[in-house]
């Protein structure tokens, strides 16, 4: 997998964090690694972006690249026709993630807020980017009530779409979840029609960088380099 789209059911569920600990697990393994951030909204140009994020808390060894940044929290597509400014298409997209495949092991296309949030006023969307480069794309989910029928729906949009949805990876997972909470580590998978990858601890971004790189794998199951397992995972934390 030279690429791996990381999209989310929705905006602020951790898809930053989680795209810095699959670098930090990656660059564990000795795997030169690739973030790029299509388009970043609501920053200022002197402001750190996610991309920065990502490279602050996996490592000075991780690429950080943006396409783009607009000045407002907004869609990419609303926001960069409000600053009058040219928006980012998919076709860039997958153009700037081929460039850095053929230099990293792993490149990693972190979207804005959800798979279909336009990006331009054709509505190319990061799912269009993650057709022209085949590659498959990985869901950030909540971890309480309402993930089950955004994940649903976003499994929908990628196998409508021809897409492979490489698995789920739950963005901020409770110090001490409710019940909803547990319900869904063993009922997502089923709703996403996706395995469940991974779960981020809440405030894990807040980690020291040394720290957050020797923790990141334990996060994430195999397929994405670390050592968590679903099963053992659901099974401790009582899921009904």
């Amino acid at each position: 997998m030279p690429v791996v789209v990381v999209s989310g059911t929705g905006t602020e569920i951790g898809k930053t964090v989680v795209t810095a600990a699959v670098a930090a697990a990656a660059r564990a393994a000795g795997r030169s690694v690739a973030v790029l951030k299509p388009a970043q909204t609501g920053v200022g140009p002197r402001e750190r972006g996610d991309a920065d994020e990502v490279v602050r808390l996996a490592g000075p060894g991780v690429t950080g690249r943006e396409l783009a940044r607009f000045p407002e929290p907004l869609a990419p597509e609303t926001a960069a026709r409000r600053a009058g400014m040219a928006p980012v298409r998919p076709e860039a997209v997958a153009e700037a993630a081929g460039k850095l495949a053929a230099g990293h092991d792993l490149v990693l296309v972190e979207g804005a807020g959800g798979l279909l949030v336009r990006y331009d006023a054709d509505g190319g969307t990061l799912a269009d980017a993650a057709r022209l480069l085949g590659a498959p794309v990985l869901v950030v989910a909540p971890a309480g009530l309402g993930t089950l029928n955004a994940a649903a729906l976003t499994g929908e949009a990628l196998r409508t779409r021809g897409l492979v949805q490489l698995g789920v990876v739950v963005g901020s997972w409770p110090a001490a979840p409710g019940l909803a909470e547990r319900c869904n580590l063993a009922d997502l998978p089923v709703s996403a029609g996706a395995p469940l990858l991974g779960a981020v601890p809440a405030g894990a971004g807040a980690l020291a960088p040394e720290a957050f790189r020797s923790a990141a794998p334990s996060w994430l199951a195999a397929p994405l380099g670390g050592t968590w397992e679903a099963e053992a995972f659901t099974r401790a934390a009582g899921a009904v």
